[in-house]
């Protein structure tokens, strides 16, 4: 028990929302009518109806973490995670429960929680430490890192009230890292910050966990970066903790929401989707290296193979070739493949069914979402017998053991295994 520096026990947390509705009147004439009359009798205004409801943020949650540990927390939006850092902050008050802490806590969760406007970067440093319980030598130690950190020498004192975004999120985590915490939770809000700061923020969290023996709490949407920087995952759901374990298979299971079937659609042949010349039968995502994964969920070290089943209606033999467009998550073209551009033999098909499988090597598609945008079906390699859109969707993820490369850095659009000599 020792080593246990967090522990929720039963931790729910309730607002109350109050929802407003107009009444509801049939015609212009109604509504003069109803309000002339008000003002002749000196009604007050009941044309808003209120009604309250709960929600619960959280639900009975249960956990614990020990020192060291750097937990990522992940879910849809709404899911409860900035509520469960604001409780663990003690910014907010849980509805029930006991949450046990010990050591300080740092907390980035909004841009501008923690400092005071009016005060300039290098006084609200000495705030935030002060606030942590340290005394101004052991500020005055660290100060000079801080401030390279944030790489705001220029505007050390200026109030930060004039700060950007940026700067206000650069000075607020150098703060917060350096001060020697035990505890350290950090919301999304770093995206404000630029790609490259990003990196010296995964970087440094890293650090003061593994040397530094510190707690980290990291909120991201960012996937690579979780699976990064974090060994331990929580997945919640609607105010639910869902899961916690490994950090990969919490990403898997939280992907999972969003693949549902898609990776793979079939039809039967009078609902299929074409023309009279041709119908697309089936289409799916495989892995034909590692045939125990997990179906929706992919890695990059996964061979992969699209397959895509037509009829074709044509009657006697007709050439075929088929090419698909592959899109990542931001609608950026990944590839184009084509069987007819690389094979210089044309195929001749009868009327029937027709199967294409085109293999994706191992190690080629980087971490992302991605979708088949566009098939299509050529004839004698000019003529579209059939195109559809948005056919399948599937998902890849960074092999666990695979920690080669910056941080939380997407390095590029794909991430080949490439051969070096010596």
């Amino acid at each position: 028990m020792n080593d246990i520096v967090i522990k929720a026990e039963d931790i729910s947390k309730k607002y109350i929302l109050a929802h407003q509705q107009a009444e509801r009147y049939t015609a212009i004439r109604d509504v003069i009518a109803e309000k002339v009359k008000r003002v002749l009798k000196g009604r007050a205004n009941k044309d808003v109806i209120q009604s309250k409801e709960e929600f619960w943020a959280l639900k009975n949650i249960n956990f614990e973490i020990k020192q060291g540990d750097r937990v990522g927390i992940i879910g849809r939006n709404g899911a409860g995670k900035s509520t469960l850092l604001k409780v663990l902050s003690r910014i907010t008050e849980p509805a029930g429960g006991r949450i046990t802490l010990k050591g300080r806590v740092a907390s980035l969760l909004e841009v501008g929680t923690g400092f005071h406007p009016e005060l300039t970067g290098r006084e609200n440093i000495f705030l935030n430490g002060a606030i942590l319980g340290m005394s101004r030598i052991e500020i005055r130690k660290k100060f000079d890192e801080i401030v390279a950190f944030a790489e705001i020498e220029k505007f050390l004192d200026t109030p930060v009230k004039r700060y950007s975004s940026g700067m206000y999120v650069r000075l607020a985590f150098s703060v917060a890292a350096h001060l020697e915490p035990e505890i350290l939770i950090v919301d999304e809000v770093l995206a404000v910050g630029d790609a490259q700061f990003q990196k010296k923020c995964l970087g440094k969290m890293e650090d003061v966990s593994r040397n530094g023996g510190r707690t980290v709490l990291f909120v991201s949407h960012n996937m690579t970066a979780m699976q990064s920087l974090c060994n331990i995952g929580m997945l919640f759901e609607k105010g639910e903790l869902k899961y916690k374990g490994n950090m990969s298979e919490t990403i898997t299971r939280y992907l999972k929401q969003f693949t549902s079937g898609k990776r793979k659609v079939q039809w039967e042949p009078e609902q299929a989707p074409g023309n009279l010349n041709a119908k697309l039968l089936k289409a799916e995502v495989r892995v034909i290296n590692r045939p125990q994964a997990i179906a929706d969920i992919f890695e990059t070290g996964d061979a992969l193979e699209f397959q895509f089943v037509f009829f074709n209606e044509k009657e006697g033999l007709t050439a075929l070739d088929v090419t698909f467009h592959l899109l990542d998550e931001m609608g950026h073209l990944i590839f184009v493949g084509s069987s007819g551009i690389h094979n210089t033999v044309v195929r001749n098909f009868e009327r029937g069914e027709v199967k294409f499988i085109c293999r994706i090597p191992a190690d080629l598609i980087h971490e992302g979402s991605y979708n088949i945008s566009r098939l299509l079906l050529v004839q004698d390699r000019g003529t579209v017998n059939l195109e559809i859109k948005d056919v399948i969707q599937f998902d890849v993820i960074s092999k666990q053991e695979e920690n080669w490369g910056w941080m939380g850095g997407k390095e590029g659009i794909i991430k080949p295994r490439l051969e070096w000599f010596y």
